[in-house]
Order: structure tokens, then sequence, then C-alpha cells
């Protein structure tokens, strides 16, 4: 699932080949998403990312929001070659077209007047006071895992950079999230920030379908320290990470690293 690594990287793409140019054509391919209406003559004003969500701005009022979902991605296409098989949608310009590729069709599309008003929680890439956190997490009793990845609180975290976030602090992934402690959430904050701009760098991970909007593989896979090394050995201590399911979704860790206290950060894990 494309997270906030990915969705920023195709924001960045998108202003370089659509902003301040006319959609000449909108066409939805497949059924079961909503229609495009209206929005054809119409130019791209500004270009933003909501969460997870993909935001176009047009000129003279009203937004097209994606949401990429588990597999949706952008491609944009300088000619008028072969669609994509799994393209759902195609927007047009003078100078090319924009596809919204989704295999398994969980994508969807919303044409509103103004950016639709969501509940969503702090953008650790821009934002994320670490003291609000605190204090948010004080009221809830989940594991710390699922608290990074519940949007309302904290928006665009999914599950790979959960994962890499919390074995970068040696924090267990099951440990509720109202037992850290403040400088703990100052450690998070910071981590999260740093590898969430790498992976930026590198244009995101791509250990499934993500694609990059010019149809290229994303590089940070290469710097993944826990996500999708089931059985290999933990860089930090040699011990083997295992994967284990929470709140559905499979968790990697080290639980020599990851432990209660707080691994090799324990010091500022402690309440």
């Amino acid at each position: 699932m494309p997270e906030l690594p990915e969705i920023e990287t195709v924001c960045r793409q998108l202003r370089t080949v659509i902003l301040d140019a006319e959609i000449t054509r909108a066409r939805i391919l497949d059924p079961k998403l909503r229609g495009i209406g209206g929005i054809t003559g119409r130019k791209v004003e500004g270009i933003t990312r909501q969460g997870k969500a993909v935001a176009l701005a047009l000129r003279g009022g009203g937004v097209v929001t994606f949401h990429l979902r588990m597999t949706g991605r952008f491609l944009w296409q300088k000619g008028k070659g072969a669609l994509h098989p799994h393209t759902r949608m195609v927007m047009s310009f003078a100078h090319g077209r924009l596809l919204l590729i989704d295999p398994r069709r969980f994508a969807t599309i919303t044409v509103s007047k103004n950016v639709p008003a969501v509940s969503l929680g702090s953008d650790l890439l821009n934002d994320g006071d670490p003291s609000q956190l605190w204090l948010l997490a004080q009221k809830s009793k989940v594991p710390i895992k699922a608290f990074l990845m519940d949007q309302h609180r904290i928006a665009g975290i999914g599950n790979i950079y959960a994962c890499e976030i919390l074995h970068r602090v040696g924090m267990d992934p099951w440990r509720r999230s109202n037992t850290l402690s403040p400088d703990a959430w100052i450690t998070i904050a910071a981590a999260a920030k740093e590898i969430l701009k790498q992976a930026i760098a590198c244009r995101g991970t791509s250990v499934s379908d993500w694609r990059d909007l010019f149809g290229a593989a994303g590089e940070n896979q290469r710097y993944l320290l826990v996500y999708d090394r089931k059985g290999e050995a933990c860089y930090r201590c040699g011990e083997r990470v295992e994967r284990k399911k929470l709140s559905g979704r499979g968790t990697y860790y080290c639980p020599a690293c990851q432990n209660e206290k707080g691994g090799p950060n324990h010091g500022t894990m402690e309440i």
C-alpha cells in the first residue's frame, strides 16, 4: 500500500508535469469508480498530499482527490501508446496523459467543491509535535504500532514505515501507547521524520506493486532494516527477525532489540 513517502513522491513528480496544465479529457474506464465530470477544460492549480491521498486543486474551484489504497498508482505517458491492462482512469493533457492503475480496484476518486473535510492526525514529515502525540497517546491503550497506523491520530504511516520506525527506536510493537514517556515520543518523532525523508529521497519502497509516476521502482527497499526480513539476522544485534500479526497486519520486529523496555534505547523509553 502506498504510504506517506510514496504519495509525497508522486505529488512532487506530478507538479513537474501537470501543474498549470489544462485537462483536455477525463475518462473513467472502470464502472466501480465514480464519475469525474465537469473537470474537462480546467487547469490544475495545485497538487497537495492529504495523508495518503493526492489532491488536485482546479483553477476556478474544485478538487479531485485520489486515494490509491492497496495497489493504486499513477503512470504518466507522453504519447498515446497502449494503456496498461489495469488502467481505471485516463486524464488527458495536451502534452500527455495521466493513468490511474489499480490491479485490485480499491482506489477511489472524489470530485468536490473544496478539499474534503477529513479527520487526519499529525503529519510526522512536516509537524508531529511530540508533546501533543504524548497527550493523545495517554488516552489510548492500543499497541504503539496500531497507534502509529491510525490515520486519525497520525496521517500517512502504514505497515512498512511503522515497522521501520519502531525497530529504529527499539520499541516493542505491542507496547501500550499510554505507557510511553514524553521523551519516548521525541525519539519516535525524530526517527519517523528521518526515515520518511530517506524514503522520499529514494522515491518510495517497492516491495510489491509500487512504481513512481514514470514507472520506475523506488529504491528504499535497499535500506529496510526489519520489514520483509522474516528469518534474517537483525542488522543491529544479529538475532532473527520475526513476523507476527498485530491488528491483522504482518508485523516485522526483532524480539531481542525491541523489548518491553525499549531495547537499546531503554533509557529514553521508560516512563
